[in-house]
């Protein structure tokens, strides 16, 4: 063979390689996201022909498909629609387009992922019609129920984790909209209806549990300081701070408690004190002390700043970088710049409860078939370690006397030692936003809670996470625990 015939030789086998690595690409590694790609007519006529899967919530369908007389040929359906509408969201095939699970699991409830490959085959040999996978997810009728009741009347959101495993079991954002007017063929119909939404100042499209205009968390991030302290190594619960009626931070303006007096009685106060007792002033001087960075580090490590899909995409909750000493000394109490979803909260209550392992969140048990084949189980995920299990448990405990007989009482239960924060955060001159996280029982967590009440809870600058937001988080315990 010539030296020229060679080269050419090698320039066609290059070719070919070239072709065959980006053929595999296309059909293989990039398969399903050019399925789901909103450009791809093809795929997008081809799912009209597929039942679409049903999503599930304790084995029964919440969400399903119905034949309709028109060229989309099957009908989206909710059952209790306002109340799962943050989780299912709604899918739309006249104006294709859809939220929630509906769309992070497009692929597996329209049957057209690559893992409804054998489905497409079977239905090829044997004549019969496909129908996409169902979704099973990990939460609780009771627990939302429960949620959802407690919030009527009120602009907010709670999320239920089980801290183990950070499965989610209850997430309710109010007010709520129906969505099967969202999922109509009508789309003259589903328009107006959006915009109407969409105009609406309470906001009902937001999913104010993971998602909105996020709140400053208020003294429930008492709990994320004195963990920073706990892990410094030169801090215990029962370390001690100055206990003035007023403090002011260099260069800052004065903080007071939110009776304007001290911490108890006494020249100096205790972490454990107040944390009981929600004291601000302590709280402020502590994470002055700690410092911006030191406060970041572990706030991160309870998912602050992070990015996560459970699998809907949750707004990060934020603790900046490079805040000066009076910020620093605002974000002791939870105010200032620091924001938070209640899915973050929760994950902070979920982390001491779980001995300070902080799980990743999420809200998909199974993808399974009409014969109940299970095509995907998700497991689950450490996302990471905070505390060790006897700071955990001490802070737990501390936690605990706040409901006990601290200034989170609101969320007693008889029988139950429930573990608790409340909050009271500030939004400048607007209504203040109330808050409470905890877990229980104490002893053995089985459900960690965080909930918010924006717009003061209708009661201006008078409402408080103890009045409002801590009941609403016993009713969702109790439903967990079957009480």
């Amino acid at each position: 063979m010539t030296k020229e015939l060679r080269r050419l030789s090698f320039v066609v086998l290059a070719m070919f390689l070239s072709l065959f690595v980006a053929t595999s690409w296309i059909q293989v590694v990039d398969a399903d996201n050019l399925a789901q790609n909103p450009a791809n007519t093809r795929t997008r006529l081809d799912s009209y022909q597929i039942q679409r899967g049903s999503i599930l919530v304790d084995d029964s369908a919440i969400v399903t498909s119905v034949p309709a007389g028109d060229r989309y040929q099957y009908q989206r359906v909710y059952t209790d629609a306002e109340m799962w509408a943050p989780v299912t969201g709604y899918f739309n095939p006249a104006l294709q387009s859809s939220t929630g699970i509906e769309s992070a699991l497009n692929a597996e409830l329209s049957g057209t992922g690559s893992n409804a490959f054998f489905a497409e085959i079977e239905r090829i040999l044997t004549g019969q019609p496909q129908q996409g996978l169902s979704v099973e997810l990990t939460l609780s009728a009771k627990a939302q129920r429960a949620a959802w009741d407690a919030l009527q009347g009120l602009q907010g959101a709670v999320v239920a984790i089980e801290p183990s495993t950070g499965r989610i079991l209850a997430m309710a954002s109010t007010p709520g909209f129906d969505t099967n007017t969202l999922a109509a063929h009508n789309s003259a119909a589903v328009d107006a209806e959006h915009d109407r939404l969409v105009a609406d100042p309470t906001k009902p499209l937001y999913n104010r549990a993971i998602a909105g205009n996020l709140n400053p968390p208020g003294s429930t991030f008492k709990l994320v300081v004195a963990t920073a302290a706990l892990e410094s190594g030169d801090w215990t619960l029962e370390s001690t701070l100055p206990n003035p009626a007023t403090y002011t931070p260099p260069t800052g303006r004065p903080i007071s408690n939110a009776w304007n007096g001290t911490c108890g009685e006494g020249e100096t106060t205790t972490i454990a004190e107040a944390l009981r007792r929600s004291c601000n002033i302590p709280m402020a001087e502590l994470a002055v002390e700690l410092g911006d960075k030191a406060i970041r580090e572990t706030a991160e490590k309870y998912g602050f700043n992070s990015e996560f899909e459970i699998p809907l995409k949750v707004t990060p909750s934020s603790y900046p970088s490079g805040l000066d000493g009076p910020q620093t000394a605002l974000t002791g109490f939870g105010q200032g710049r620091v924001t938070a979803t209640p899915l973050q909260m929760a994950m902070v209550a979920a982390g001491i409860a779980n001995d300070g392992a902080v799980m990743k969140p999420r809200m998909v048990d199974s993808v399974i078939a009409d014969d109940l084949t299970v095509h995907q189980q998700f497991t689950d995920e450490a996302f990471d370690q905070v505390l060790t299990a006897a700071q955990a448990q001490a802070l737990g405990s501390v936690m605990v006397q706040g409901v006990s007989s601290g200034a989170a009482t609101g969320a007693r239960i008889d029988g139950v030692d429930v573990a608790g924060k409340t909050g009271t955060a500030q939004n400048g001159d607007n209504p203040y936003s109330l808050w409470f996280t905890g877990f229980a029982p104490a002893e053995n967590p089985q459900v960690a809670v965080a909930v918010v009440v924006e717009d003061g809870g209708g009661r201006g600058q008078s409402g408080s996470g103890n009045g409002i937001a801590a009941p609403i988080a016993k009713k969702v315990i109790e439903a967990v625990l079957g009480r």
